[in-house]
């Protein structure tokens, strides 16, 4: 099972700093990795389409799944939020092999 996010963020921000620092120590404390793409918003110039959506609000956290992403956050690490996909994606596995948890 992958677990993928994207943080959307710029390289001055000290919430996104934050918030991917905050990132890593949950990801530390479930003892899962993660993968974390993590995506400025300033610096990406092919696609403006990321400033105009993302530029007041980040850090963004998004969640990747098959289906495409889902925001999770912004500005802050939302705890709940980020356990809520992890036991949906847990769920999605475990039904998917047959496997009881």
């Amino acid at each position: 099972m992958e677990i993928r996010f994207k943080l959307y963020s710029r390289d001055y921000c000290h919430l996104c700093h934050d918030l991917l620092a905050a990132l890593a120590a949950m990801q530390d404390e479930c003892g899962l990795a993660f993968a974390i793409e993590v995506i400025d918003v300033d610096a990406d110039s092919t696609d403006p389409a990321l400033l105009e959506m993302y530029d007041e609000k980040v850090p963004v956290l998004a969640a990747v799944t098959e289906d495409g992403e889902r925001e999770l956050c912004h500005y802050f690490l939302d705890r709940q939020a980020v356990l809520a996909h992890l036991q949906s994606l847990h769920q999605a596995h475990v039904g998917h092999t047959g496997l009881r948890s």
